[in-house]
């Protein structure tokens, strides 16, 4: 058998090295942006209007253009916005790269506050051509420090509609890669002088290693009030809050349900769905889309808002799953009217009829004509409702679809769902059952309808012939706490403690988590933090949480009172990847100073409002001095700065500037560092995207050279006073000390160690 398969190797063409060789891009060059099958079938169902058919199909051959949101409940981005328009926008304007002429970018005319901008190059030019070099660095640079978010402009629609507030539950069903859920964060975050809104969101994704996607993109936004969890969206728990004294089921004020789809809105950015795609993807996706869309629509609280959305332009995938929950759900769910809630956006109201075809070609408009060959395949769901008063009470027309042609996007499908009502199904249910062990629907968080006989032929019918989704899961979730083990168990009931759920669901979901262990007021940990920092007495301590139970502590992060709640109460429930912001990390360094932990950037936000100590104001011209700078002797601070600087020991710092509204050419947004003070010098711990960001916004030009061996930045203000050389031996110093930075950063290594060091002999 291992001679015939080398022998094949050798006869086959070397097709497959010839195109690798090819150079950049080569390998898309084969696929043919034509999909016959496709054409027929949308002009069929007759979603384009009349005559438009031409120019649709060629808006998705064309690439997408590229766009950017800046992220917007951070207090700098009106900073961000300042420095795109006047510095990098300006020098593209009518831009010319090979014969093809490149507008300046423009803002989407239908998100608030221009926050949105899109520009017809693409990705790739952006990425390839040396005039944009300074474009596209500082968009990578800026991306990853979370301020601006490259993301599809049809993404950006269903968090705008969901309308939220920063005390609303949010819960994202289908949430990986995470740039919706960073938007849901920054709304709930719209109150910069809040640091822990009384809301929350809960972002899921089925994908155990797309949670970890999930959680690098939260991160960058910092903060204390996301939750990422991995649970099969379609069975996804019901979790429990403890409210006055006794466990309530949670239920979500908004849920954003973006359920896995055939992705053809996509094309033009996925060239490979153009020779992928065949009606059988909706009908294979259609019951696991309505089965997710039930879910959500049971944990959504009376008067909460549901936003449901594909990037495909079918039917059997939009319309038919929305009819088919409005009709299961006998009036307790109605369909919002949202035309007015983004002027300017162009879309197409959602249709009353469609068919259905099969993959060789055969069309049916209803469930009766289907053979019961195909029963299996085809589900009544799948079909309009047939009552045509029925169908008028629906309102489909209030589904949004949006075609590429009519805005230069890609496709997409949103509605948005407002529960009236509970579902019918769980009416005759108590809100929560006192013995959890017992309730298998309890323990697996699926609705009663859909483990009770009784109810069945309410839930979607594909609900029950799916094996897949959350039925077969439920079964093992079932088992899993009788094999769970003592010590997981008798760790889980510990005070202050949510453990790892039990063993099975472990091996079902991936890599095992490290606990969530909460700090009770009276740790000993707190005792020098509290003297050190000063913390006002308002200080949140029951908040705090770490990683582990045993040993030294080596980070501690914060949650809101909130999500504390549901994390203590749900430990055996759900498996939570990560949650939490970082507001502190060891340094034993710091130990001889009064603290063994300092300040950690990523948290400090969240953390200054309670910090009364080991404060210093700085000006613009301190901080340029302290990013540019790697320990800059404390006489290189200006009078004011320094003197506070004398006048406090040695140990972690905050370097705070409050904005001058009189002096408009300086940043207006507060600006807060963490830094060391040492024995004669002082530095700033800030990672080096953050640096950057910093320093672009105090209109300092940061450019790194092609081979990213030094920095290049120009002051622009001043001339050449603090200019840092390019290439030699100093750049390069400077530039691993920043690597050096944010590495330990991230890892919590005691830079301040070699900080101390190098103070304690530079005197």
């Amino acid at each position: 058998m291992g001679k015939r398969s080398r022998q094949r190797q050798k006869n086959q063409p070397a097709g497959r090295d010839n195109r690798d060789n090819a150079g950049w891009g080569a390998g898309y060059a084969d696929i043919v942006k034509e999909n016959k099958l496709f054409e027929h079938y949308y002009k069929e169902q007759g979603l384009v209007p009349d005559g438009e058919f031409e120019q649709f199909m060629d808006a998705m051959r064309e690439p997408l253009p590229a766009t950017i949101r800046i992220t917007g409940y951070k207090s700098h981005a009106k900073e961000i916005l300042h420095c795109l328009k006047e510095k990098y926008f300006k020098d593209i304007q009518e831009l010319e790269i090979d014969g093809q002429k490149f507008e300046a970018p423009q803002p989407l005319s239908w998100y608030p506050d221009e926050q949105a901008w899109h520009t017809n190059m693409s990705r790739k030019i952006i990425r390839k051509s040396p005039l944009l070099e300074k474009f596209h660095q500082f968009l990578v640079s800026e991306t990853e420090s979370g301020n601006i978010s490259r993301q599809e402009a049809v993404s950006m629609i269903p968090p705008l509609l969901l309308k939220i507030e920063p005390h609303h539950k949010i819960l994202d069903m289908c949430a990986a890669p995470g740039s919706k859920t960073a938007q849901l964060i920054e709304m709930l975050h719209a109150d910069m002088e809040v640091p822990f809104p009384e809301g929350f969101v809960i972002a899921n994704d089925v994908d155990n290693k797309r949670c970890y996607l999930l959680v690098h993109q939260a991160k960058r936004l910092n903060s204390p009030c996301i939750m990422v969890i991995n649970h099969d969206a379609s069975c996804i728990p019901s979790l429990q809050v403890q409210s006055d004294g006794k466990k309530d089921i949670l239920f979500y004020d908004r849920i954003l349900c973006d359920v896995p789809c055939s992705g053809d809105g996509t094309m033009r950015k996925n060239i490979d769905v153009w020779k992928k795609w065949t009606t059988s993807n909706s009908l294979h996706l259609h019951g696991l889309q309505l089965r997710i869309a039930v879910r959500g629509v049971e944990q959504l609280a009376v008067g909460g808002r549901m936003v449901y959305s594909t990037c495909s332009l079918n039917p059997i995938e939009d319309e038919a799953v929305i009819a088919a929950l409005l009709e299961k759900s006998e009036g307790a769910l109605e369909l919002a009217d949202s035309s007015a809630d983004l002027p300017g956006l162009k879309w197409m109201p959602g249709v009353t009829s469609w068919k259905l075809m099969t993959k060789d070609g055969q069309w049916f408009s209803d469930w009766s004509e289907v053979p019961s060959s195909r029963h299996t395949q085809i589900r009544p769901t799948m079909f309009p409702p047939k009552d045509p008063e029925k169908l008028a009470s629906m309102h489909l027309e209030r589904c949004m679809r949006i075609l590429p042609h009519h805005q230069n996007t890609g496709g997409f499908f949103v509605a948005v769902l407002v529960k009236k009502a509970p579902m019918p199904w769980n009416k005759r249910y108590p809100k929560l059952r006192k013995d959890v062990s017992s309730s298998s629907a309890a323990q697996t968080g699926c609705s009663p309808a859909a483990t009770t006989q009784a109810d069945a032929p309410r839930l979607p019918e594909s609900a029950a012939e799916d094996g897949e989704g959350g039925v077969a899961e439920g079964k093992v979730e079932e088992e899993a706490p009788k094999g769970a083990s003592l010590a997981q168990e008798t760790s889980a009931k510990q005070e202050g403690v949510c453990g790892p759920p039990p063993l099975k669901k472990m091996k079902l979901f991936g890599y095992k988590e490290d606990p969530f262990v909460f700090l009770t007021e009276d740790d000993p940990v707190f005792i020098t933090i509290q003297s050190f920092y000063d913390l006002s007495p308002n200080f949140p301590k029951l908040n705090v949480l770490t990683r582990t139970h045993e040993g030294k502590k080596r980070h501690l992060y914060m949650v809101s009172k909130e999500l504390r709640n549901v994390l203590l109460n749900n430990s055996e429930r759900m498996k939570v990847i990560n949650t939490g912001v970082k507001v502190w990390s060891r340094n034993s360094d710091g130990e001889e100073f009064g603290c063994a932990f300092r300040l950690a950037q990523e948290g400090i936000y969240t953390l200054q409002p309670y910090i009364r100590s080991r404060m210093i104001t700085v000006s613009v011209e301190d901080i340029k001095v302290l990013l540019t700078q790697e320990n800059p002797f404390l006489s290189k601070l200006e009078d004011d700065a320094h003197a506070q600087a004398k006048k406090m020991g040695m140990g972690s710092i905050v370097l705070k500037y409050i904005p001058n509204p009189n002096n408009p050419a300086e940043p207006q947004c507060p600006i807060q560092l963490c830094g060391w003070r040492g024995k004669t010098s002082i530095r700033a711990f800030v990672p080096r995207n953050e640096r950057f960001h910093y320093l672009r916004m105090l209109g300092v030009e940061v450019f790194r050279d092609k081979q990213g061996v030094g920095q290049k930045r120009r002051d622009v203000d001043k001339e050449g006073k603090e200019e840092v050389e390019d290439g030699g031996e100093e750049g390069a110093v400077e530039n691993e000390g920043e690597l050096d930075l944010e590495n330990g950063d991230e890892n919590g290594s005691s830079e301040p160690k070699t900080d101390g060091d190098k103070q304690g002999t530079s005197s």
